[in-house]
């Protein structure tokens, strides 16, 4: 990049405009170059969904701790893998609906960690009933311009039929970002908004808050078990 922005200098540097133009036209074409550069870094939607699957499954695998539910591995794959891949704030506010207006700032942070915990949850629970399966990825066609996807994959595993998986993606400035997941044609999402909605219809969102808070602290505190291979 540093070169880039160099060579940009030196280019400008040759037209036969005023020293102050130069400058500004020199700022406006290393930011597009950078623009254009991060553009082209930028991951696509299926290829970021599939090779984030084929590297967890790799290391679920070839990881016999893992299988047997040791908690501090499981974790630390996750939030190393999956996490950074999802946009939590943006599946919090969908998840609350008309609710994430009239709550705080205090509460949405409060909101969104309590559901990336829940996420965990779910991924930690995923790892533990690992069986030799595999995940396909679906054809995928995509706008140049698009900044929302659903990528379709199914889990594939050894006996029984493939589990149809959706992530619903955007772009934003750091890739794209996951902020729902569709298993089996149930929005986690949508699934997730009518529970909250009622819990909060009888208990306000500071009770959503502790329902959440408790059920995580359970969760958190539950010795993970490896299921039973059939």
């Amino acid at each position: 990049m540093k070169r880039l922005v160099n060579v940009v200098v030196i280019l400008v540097k040759q037209l036969a405009i005023p020293l102050s133009t130069q400058k500004t036209v020199a700022k406006w074409l290393v930011m597009l170059c950078m623009a254009g550069v991060a553009q082209a870094e930028m991951v696509a939607p299926d290829e970021l969904i599939k090779a984030t699957a084929q590297d967890v499954l790799a290391i679920v695998k070839q990881d016999k701790d893992i299988q047997a539910g040791n908690q501090k591995k499981i974790l630390a794959l996750v939030d190393a893998k999956v996490l950074p891949h999802f946009d939590f704030t943006r599946m919090t506010q969908l998840a609350m609906g008309k609710h994430w207006r009239t709550a705080t700032n205090e509460q949405k942070q409060a909101l969104v960690t309590e559901f990336r915990n829940m996420l965990v949850r779910t991924y930690t629970k995923a790892f533990t009933v690992y069986r030799d399966q595999t995940i396909d990825v679906k054809p995928f066609k995509m706008a140049a311009d698009a900044t929302e996807a659903t990528v379709k994959t199914a889990i594939n595993k050894p006996g029984s039929p493939p589990v149809p998986v959706d992530y619903e993606m955007k772009k934003t400035a750091n890739g794209w970002k996951a902020f729902d997941v569709t298993i089996e044609g149930v929005s986690m999402v949508t699934s997730y908004r009518g529970t909250f909605d009622t819990h909060i219809q009888q208990n306000g969102i500071d009770g959503l808050i502790k329902m959440l808070s408790d059920k995580n602290t359970t969760a958190a505190n539950a010795p993970l078990h490896k299921a039973e291979t059939k």
